[in-house]
């Protein structure tokens, strides 16, 4: 079953006299708006005294005209041969003779070239090369590198240095490294290295040799 309104709250029922009521107040407002509305039309100012009239002259372009280019530079006078010294000079024959025979030139001198031979180091012999001092010796002469030292990089760096038969280190090369400047500082350490040269059969030879290098901070 449908529940119908109540007609006391049901607003069709007024509207009609709602909007009658409204639409005449409208009429209303807007008549006394335009009846008691002040005027808006806007006053006219009069100019007092005499115009003057300004005179425009035309200007005329002026056209600005360029400086004439400087004169050419006059000539060089070269003064030529006179004819006393062309007498003095002789022109050989010109003939070529077919028929006449000519030795060959002698051959370049042989430049004999001597190959150099390449330096081997042995791998194992009987006593390995030994730094004088120890492995410390060379720790004493590792400078840490200050970029290694802030960024906290701590390991073991080899190094694969060649000794010659007195004891000098020629080469050296990083095997492995843990980077940050570590790397160069134990090569130079290495470098700097005095060794006790390998033997093999009582007889100082060149060998290449692992060398471990140790950074620590403490």
């Amino acid at each position: 079953m449908a529940l119908k309104k109540n007609p006391k709250v049901d607003l069709k029922l007024h509207y009609q006299r709602v909007f009658e009521l409204s639409l005449i107040a409208a009429l209303v407002f807007s008549i006394v708006a335009f009846k008691f509305y002040p005027s808006t039309e806007k006053e006219k100012i009069k100019l007092e005294g005499p115009q003057e009239l300004v005179n425009v002259e035309d200007v005329v372009n002026t056209k600005q005209e360029s400086a004439p280019p400087p004169p050419p530079k006059p000539p060089i006078p070269i003064e030529a041969p006179s004819d006393d010294v062309l007498e003095d000079i002789e022109i050989g024959e010109t003939e070529l003779d077919v028929s006449e025979q000519v030795s060959a030139p002698p051959p370049p001198p042989k430049v004999e070239v001597k190959e150099e031979e390449e330096s081997v180091f042995f791998v194992a012999v009987e006593e390995q090369p030994e730094p004088i001092g120890g492995i410390e010796a060379i720790q004493k002469k590792i400078v840490y590198p200050e970029i290694a030292k802030r960024a906290g990089v701590q390991g073991r760096v080899f190094i694969k240095a060649f000794v010659n038969e007195v004891g000098d280190v020629v080469k050296a090369e990083v095997i492995k490294g843990i980077g940050a400047g570590c790397d160069e500082a134990a090569v130079q350490a290495v470098m700097q290295t005095k060794f006790k040269p390998g033997k093999q059969r009582g007889k100082s030879v060149k060998v290449q040799v692992s060398i471990p290098i140790v950074f620590k901070l403490q």
